[in-house]
């Protein structure tokens, strides 16, 4: 967990820039005219909020990588048996648990090696829990936007430490969950644990290589594929709108603001501002504002939680594409925007600790992943499962988040 950030932290900075110098040159060789503002706008900012934790996702990878090819994930399947049979799972749950950490859908379907139908249902149930790569992105802006950079016993990196807290706290919901679960559904047959201990042994180095690059490149296309259909849509929905107050802002925020000296770059600020508010997709926002609004979240906020429901990673494009849309040329990394973004109500920083952690506990437990839900849906033969399972992820996700926002508030 220190490494994700420690050793991420160059390459992410390489390609940040190199987003940025695209950017500028799309800026003086493109056209302008609204194919430049999808591009510069919509799709750039999307891809490039992916495309940024490519690094952390493949230091994520490797570690998971290793330990398969060392043998040792084997042992951990024996070693666990008997402290998962107190929770309602097996010694077999171990590995869809831990590929989980990597992405749910193959996860649930690897738990067709886990004979009992009771602990299978337990384990599909409770594997959306485990931290999945696509909450990578989410928890790597959120720590690094409101967690210092401070160092603790001289190693230790306190963006680190939270970002395992993380990771900890959904496998301990997972846990607890299984354990409730144990005791609702009731089955007759008794589960064994049967399997062949492998030796230890080094890990073949090109097998790791060649996972890593596969796995990455499987999350960015897969990811790269949804986020780039739902930039192109919320640009749409963000740069249009009912009748003419599009057409108008210049002429209504001139009006507002007649008595107010503001700079001329303010001034664009509150136009891009006006224009994204009365957009199709500031509509849809502000429809769900008072639903979110006890969490600490704004209309934004509240576009990205709707879009990020076809994969949770696509929370950060979402917040890149409509920062862009809303602030001025120039602001070119979506950390730095979510950073000077000002609670108009408050006139503070928007994205203080306590809606950050809010919403970091919110996609620890949250089902925001709908690819999840239909695999759920195929390997349980039915509905009934997938939507208690949204239900209850959901609820606890925004039960959990309220009680951190108005404790930390």
């Amino acid at each position: 967990f220190q490494s994700i950030f420690a050793w991420a932290e160059l390459p992410m900075d390489l390609i940040d820039l190199g987003f940025a110098h695209l950017a500028e040159w799309m800026a003086t060789h493109l056209p302008q005219g609204p194919v430049f503002d999808l591009i510069t706008q919509g799709i750039i900012p999307g891809i490039g909020g992916i495309v940024i934790f490519i690094p952390q996702i493949a230091i994520l990878f490797a570690f998971i990588s290793i330990l398969e090819e060392s043998g040792y994930m084997a042992r951990v399947v024996f070693l666990m048996d008997k402290i998962m049979r107190k929770v309602g799972l097996n010694g077999k749950s171990v590995v869809p648990l831990i590929s989980g950490l990597a992405c749910a859908i193959p996860a649930i379907m690897a738990t067709r090696t886990i004979e009992s139908w009771k602990d299978r249902l337990i384990t599909i149930f409770v594997t959306p829990f485990m931290s999945c790569s696509a909450r990578l992105p989410v928890y790597a802006i959120l720590v690094a936007l409101i967690v210092p950079e401070e160092r603790h016993f001289g190693i230790f990196n306190m963006q680190g430490i939270v970002l395992m807290g993380l990771y900890l706290l959904g496998f301990t919901a997972a846990m607890c969950s299984a354990l409730v679960m144990k005791f609702i559904i009731k089955a007759k047959e008794r589960s064994l644990l049967i399997m062949e201990m492998p030796t230890y042994r080094s890990p073949k180095w090109s097998n790791v290589g060649l996972t890593i690059i596969e796995k990455t490149k499987s999350f960015v296309f897969e990811a790269g594929k949804v986020i780039l259909a739902i930039s192109i849509v919320l640009w749409v929905l963000a740069s249009y709108g009912p009748g003419d107050k599009l057409q108008n802002a210049e002429k209504n925020v001139l009006e507002s603001v007649a008595n107010q000296r503001l700079t001329e770059e303010g001034l664009e600020n509150r136009i891009a501002s006006y224009k994204l508010e009365h957009s199709y997709a500031g509509i849809i926002g502000k429809s769900i504002e008072p639903a979110i609004r006890p969490l600490g979240y704004d209309w934004k906020i509240g576009i990205a939680l709707i879009t990020s429901f076809a994969a949770r990673e696509v929370f950060v494009g979402t917040l890149a594409t409509i920062y862009s849309l809303g602030g001025t040329e120039d602001e070119t990394t979506v950390k730095e925007r979510l950073r000077t973004e000002i609670n108009p109500e408050t006139g503070e920083p928007r994205y203080t600790p306590a809606v950050g952690f809010s919403l970091l506990v919110f996609y620890t437990f949250a089902m925001q992943c709908m690819s999840t839900l239909a695999v759920v849906k195929r390997e349980t033969k039915g509905w009934k499962w997938p939507m208690i399972q949204l239900a209850y992820m959901t609820g606890l996700a925004y039960l959990s988040a309220f009680i951190v926002f108005q404790s930390l508030s």
